[in-house]
């Protein structure tokens, strides 16, 4: 029971604290790539740490459960989690463990189906606004261009995957500029960021009271944005990819006196023409591999008991 509560108290501080300290370090947006993959590390241990309370709590509550997980393990290894000990409070913590972990899945199924939903609706409205032409065979290219006075480009993922541009967003363009809009797009899509995109937000909309799942879901929308522009900024430069979002967005009031609040796209092109600098290679590994460390910390906390018997 002692591994079940540590483990529990675990989840919890780091899905508090972890907020608090990501939102303090300046060091993602400068690698926002290192920052996706510690965002994720960490909500995986979080997961995990209640992953294995909600076992360990089972085990303790229930014969059948501890006779499963620990039928090959000797009798030292059984008697140094002491699982007999808190019975009744191990059951009604396994069993709200449980229900957050069924809570999980229903909003992780809710938000494929929402997806797959809108995915066939743009899909439709991109068929109505882009019909085929009598006698003309549905094409396999990726890139769709459309009638339209509003300049946008935008990626649409799925089994046919394909990339979205307007006539209006053609005509502004300049020069390489179009080329950095289609490596922005295609970054996201080789990145697979819809994925990120969507686990956060079932995560921030099934438990939005714990923070790390909300700092998670906001800070998702924000980096595979800025690692978008890292990657197009790498092939034409940070001018043309900034340049090429000013002329896309200059119509939409992002950049007048009184944005809109949820608008990154002032901060996004002032980072591009302002370069703060990449971290050193060996501080990104470093950071990396801490990352990767993260979630094998509960499973350290559970297999101590373990571990210290047959010591």
């Amino acid at each position: 029971m002692l591994v079940s509560l540590a483990l529990l108290l675990l989840g919890a501080l780091a899905a508090i604290v972890t907020p608090r300290l990501m939102a303090r370090a300046e060091w993602p947006e400068r690698e926002p790539v290192v920052a996706l993959w510690v965002w994720q590390c960490v909500v995986a241990g979080v997961l995990l740490s209640f992953t294995l309370s909600m076992t360990f709590s089972a085990a303790a509550a229930w014969q059948a459960v501890r006779g499963h997980m620990f039928a090959p393990a000797p009798h030292a290894v059984v008697e140094a989690y002491a699982l007999t000990a808190y019975g009744p409070w191990s059951a009604v913590m396994a069993v709200l463990l449980a229900l957050g972990g069924v809570w999980t899945a229903a909003m992780l199924t809710r938000e494929i189906r929402r997806v797959r939903l809108e995915r066939r609706q743009r899909r439709a409205e991109l068929l109505v606004r882009s019909p085929l032409l009598p006698g003309e065979e549905a094409s396999s290219g990726r890139l769709v261009v459309l009638e339209g006075e509003r300049p946008d480009a935008w990626w649409l993922p799925g089994t046919a995957p394909r990339l979205v541009i307007t006539t209006a967003a053609l005509a502004r363009l300049k020069g390489r500029q179009l080329d950095a809009v289609l490596a922005h797009e295609q970054g996201h899509a080789n990145a697979r960021h819809d994925w990120l995109l969507n686990c956060s937000a079932a995560l921030a909309a099934g438990f939005p009271q714990i923070p790390v799942f909300a700092a998670f879901r906001g800070e998702m929308h924000r980096l595979v944005e800025l690692a978008a522009d890292d990657t197009a900024s790498r092939r034409f430069g940070r001018l043309t990819i900034a340049l090429a979002l000013v002329e896309l967005n200059e119509d939409r009031g992002v950049f007048g006196p009184c944005p809109a609040q949820d608008t990154q796209m002032p901060q996004r092109v002032n980072r591009l023409l302002s370069p703060a600098g990449r971290l050193t290679a060996g501080r990104r590994l470093r950071l990396t591999a801490a990352a990767t460390l993260l979630p094998a910390i509960p499973l350290l906390v559970a297999f101590v008991p373990a571990l210290s018997a047959l010591g």
